[in-house]
């Protein structure tokens, strides 16, 4: 159990320097808001001691920001995210994954949607590093599942530059933009690892990473029909309000209750992603009530002011992956599951953890 927080007086430390230290962090604009852990010289040097990736190697950039991020800048951030240095390994392939997107290199964090990360970490390693992968995995009260995320948020900041008013287009942005990081429930789960679908084998370290948009929940508890749970999941996806392009992607994260009934249904991964894209949709009269009936030359969704017609049109890309990501996580003590959208498909890569 743990104590609760109350005053304290502890003369062996000196507060005020630490106080002085926050501020000079916010002085200096590095913060996302929070105060940061002071990444001091020596701190530093331990979270480089994790890796044998050389401290100038350049892990991303933003070439039309003419800006990079190094392994110590990426050092520097997690310290101050308040990551443990045991933590930095994630963190680079966390990173790496989500370098990946083309999107993510070419302005794609500044999009006026206000996309964050996704990071789904798979293997032993979540053990070791204390990363929570059953319940409130979405919620806070885990260091690792807090400070991984902000750390990304940090290097994206202070390398790229891109900070709300100034590079950061975000019209509204997400309240979790810098917080989803959790552990799959590989002990709970029916089906292979997230990590298996982007080519790492089962049992190894891996990090797989998206680029999305936002978190929606799906509560169903009383079915222990999987249609009618598909149907739920389905109906939720293919609302027209979060689909601005012909199609889109999404990823599901599972409960361990809902993955099982599906797979007591003898449906696997792949079963799950086909069934949701042949049904994933809505017709063009339906879209055409909220204005989303027509398709540019580019794709994007607008009004034809004819009403529509009752032709499906289908709102997931394909059934690949890389379009439905699934992964199975938080406690097996309720239905409940959740559609996070994606900003741009899943990379379908998976990176082993390096040290």
């Amino acid at each position: 159990m743990s104590a609760h927080a109350v005053a304290v007086d502890a003369p062996d430390l000196d507060w005020d320097a630490a106080l002085e230290a926050v501020e000079f962090g916010y002085e200096r604009g590095w913060s996302d808001g929070l105060p940061l852990v002071p990444p001091t010289r020596p701190l530093v040097e331990r979270f480089l001691a994790q890796t044998a990736r050389r401290p100038d190697e350049v892990l991303g950039r933003q070439e039309h920001l003419g800006r990079e991020c190094t392994v110590l800048l990426a050092a520097v951030n997690a310290a101050m995210a308040g990551c443990r240095p045991e933590y930095f390994p994630v963190v680079l392939a966390a990173f790496d994954a989500l370098m990946r997107h083309p999107i993510a290199q070419a302005g794609g964090w500044q999009s006026t949607s206000g996309p964050g990360a996704m990071i789904v970490v798979n293997g032993p390693v979540r053990s070791r590093i204390g990363l929570n992968s059953a319940g409130g995995v979405f919620g806070p009260g885990f260091r690792a599942n807090a400070t991984i995320p902000r750390a990304i948020g940090l290097m994206i900041r202070n390398a790229f530059g891109i900070e709300p008013h100034v590079l950061e287009q975000a019209c509204q942005g997400l309240p979790g933009r810098w917080s989803v990081c959790l552990g799959e429930n590989e002990e709970d789960s029916p089906w292979e690892p997230l990590s298996v679908d982007g080519g790492v084998p089962r049992g190894a370290d891996a990090v797989s990473a998206a680029m999305v948009r936002t978190c929606e929940f799906v509560h169903n508890r009383e079915t222990q029909v999987a249609e009618e749970l598909l149907a739920d999941l389905a109906d939720t996806i293919s609302r027209p309000g979060a689909h601005i392009f012909r199609a889109g992607g999404v990823a599901v994260a599972l409960s361990p209750l809902h993955a099982r009934m599906l797979a007591q249904a003898g449906f696997g991964k792949a079963d799950v992603r086909a069934w949701l894209h042949e049904r994933c949709g809505r017709t063009g009269r339906e879209l055409a009530r909220v204005g989303k009936d027509g398709l540019s030359e580019r794709g994007v969704r607008h009004s034809t002011g004819t009403g529509g017609d009752d032709a499906f049109q289908p709102l997931l890309r394909s059934a690949e992956p890389g379009d439905v990501m699934i992964a199975v996580t938080g406690a097996p003590n309720s239905g409940i599951s959740m559609v996070v959208r994606l900003f741009s498909r899943w990379s379908e890569t998976s990176e082993p953890l390096l040290t």
